[in-house]
């Protein structure tokens, strides 16, 4: 049996385009874990002091490298979380990340928390995420 992912959105759950309630893998396959990514360039640059759509951007550019990296899409997601730091605007991390999900026939179940603060004051989100990619 060849490895599947399957996503759920129980009948008993409040359904959003946006994300999946529940996700499964089963059979062989690939897990990938991707630590949280925050917006710091491969240079080491912190992009977007102070702006929430530029900070996103690149948090996601950072997950697309970390997924290609590991033979993954955006489409093998099953799993984001992610934080976002107190009082900033998070509509507008969501219009960015429907730039890079929007297309997903099957969205990743994702968590979102508001904190404090992240490891460095200039960063404003972070995103760690869990991906299945199916064997044969």
């Amino acid at each position: 049996m060849p490895g599947i992912i399957k996503y759920l959105n129980p009948q008993r759950l409040h359904h959003n385009p946006a994300f999946t309630q529940v996700v499964t893998t089963e059979g062989p396959g690939k897990t990938i874990y991707v630590g949280g990514q925050n917006a710091v360039r491969s240079t080491g640059e912190i992009v977007g002091r102070s702006d929430l759509t530029a900070q996103t951007e690149q948090v996601f550019e950072n997950l697309k490298a970390a997924l290609e990296a590991a033979g993954a899409g955006f489409e093998n997601l099953v799993k984001l979380t992610i934080y976002v730091v107190q009082g900033q605007p998070i509509y507008e991390g969501f219009q960015v990340s429907r730039k890079y999900l929007g297309h997903l026939q099957n969205p990743p179940a994702i968590s979102v928390l508001v904190v404090a603060g992240l490891a460095n004051p200039d960063f404003l989100v972070e995103i760690d995420a869990t991906a299945f990619v199916p064997g044969e």
